[in-house]
């Protein structure tokens, strides 16, 4: 299992073959990664995370555990940036490794829609018509809601 939570911009290509080469004997390797992403009709210019990146970890960890355990996973790691980004750069990456191809999917489903919703990160976005903080989404709720 491998938690990093950094300010340090991330290769996920790079990140991803490293994570396959440590899963020789697994049959399933699944990897998100989530962009900043800008909308053509108001352009994000920056992206800015705030967190508390011990209590990231521990949280972090806490849900890697759990996805482990419920999904018989090889390994995990999930990467999680903070700080000031650009559009298009990686924000997060939840890599699993699994016997199965469904697990390994459902497990990294599960890391993603609680991290939307129960870690601590806190986004603000820069656009030409100010900063504004993203509010939390109902639709990240009913995501989280379906694995309990």
């Amino acid at each position: 299992m491998d938690i990093r939570v950094t300010q340090t911009p991330f290769d996920p290509g790079a990140e991803s073959n490293a994570f396959i080469a440590r899963g020789a004997a697994a049959g399933a390797a699944v990897t998100f990664t989530g962009l900043v992403r800008s909308l053509p009709d108001d352009p994000i210019l920056t992206l800015t995370l705030d967190c508390y990146p011990e209590l990231a970890i521990n949280q972090l960890t806490a849900l890697a555990t759990t996805a482990t355990e419920r999904f018989h996973l090889a390994d995990v790691t999930i990467i999680h940036r903070y700080g000031r980004m650009l559009p298009g750069e990686p924000i997060v990456q939840v890599m699993t490794l699994s016997a199965h191809r469904q697990p390994a999917f459902d497990a990294a489903q599960l890391i993603m829609d609680h991290l939307k919703t129960d870690a601590p990160f806190w986004k603000k976005e820069q656009t030409a018509r100010g900063e504004h903080w993203v509010e939390a989404k109902s639709d990240d709720d009913q995501a989280k809601a379906r694995w309990e």
